[in-house]
């Protein structure tokens, strides 16, 4: 019955509980965290349902971890600040693997290509960390990044103002050109806004990154004929 349930922008419901916020107080006091521990970057950027790609963008915080060092896999969350919500995963990997994908299991992928060199990915800078000092960390970590192929699965649509994670997991995929996100500038340069970024300025850094040969069938969702071609 859960479908059932109204759609509503009232989405975090109530506030936490003082119980709740003493269990949680206790629990990380005693128990091992590793997992989330390994957490070491966090990005920024925007998603297309892949199906759908005409719908608005989501904004996502990817908080991600090495499992080794052909495979990073990423917690989605709407917001870098508590309560954040869960809204999906992203596995990303390098060509070496990408290529030994069969061709179905490829058109799953998208590259990270465009997010890369256009600015609109970002490593949002922690206070107090020099802004220099922050752009050669985070542009050397571009330079890995624009290499990967990643999967993309949002398990809440907040688009929709969903007040649960409803319905089936969404294909989620990367933008590969301005014209196709809606108000491109506009919802980079709000991103910004409240990050303390500036796109226009990433792009120019990273223009010495060079584009890596894309083979296969990633992004097929811009695809002539692929699953969200308009």
């Amino acid at each position: 019955m859960m479908d059932s349930l109204p759609v509503t922008n009232n989405t975090l419901g109530e506030p936490e509980s003082a119980t709740n916020k003493t269990l949680e107080t206790g629990a990380s006091m005693v128990q091992n965290f590793a997992p989330v521990q390994r957490i070491c970057a966090h990005l920024n950027a925007f998603h297309a349902y892949a199906h759908e790609p005409t719908r608005p963008a989501v904004e996502a915080n990817h908080y991600c971890a090495h499992l080794n060092d052909d495979v990073r896999q990423c917690i989605l969350y709407d917001s870098p600040t508590a309560p954040a919500r869960i809204i999906g995963i992203e596995y990303m990997i390098t060509p070496k693997l990408f290529h030994t994908l069969d061709p179905t299991e490829q058109k799953l992928w998208h590259t990270h290509v465009f997010e890369v060199k256009s600015g609109m990915l970002i490593m949002p800078k922690p206070s107090g960390v020099p802004e220099a000092a922050w752009e050669i960390a985070e542009t050397k970590e571009m330079e890995e990044v624009v290499q990967l192929y990643g999967k993309v699965y949002h398990l809440w649509q907040t688009d929709r103002g969903d007040k649960l994670p409803l319905g089936e997991p969404q294909l989620m995929t990367s933008y590969t050109a301005e014209d196709q996100m809606p108000d491109f500038e506009g919802r980079l340069r709000d991103r910004d806004g409240r990050f303390g970024a500036d796109w226009e300025r990433k792009k120019s850094v990273r223009e010495y990154i060079g584009v890596p040969e894309v083979r296969g069938e990633a992004d097929a969702t811009w695809a002539k004929g692929g699953m969200g071609h308009v």
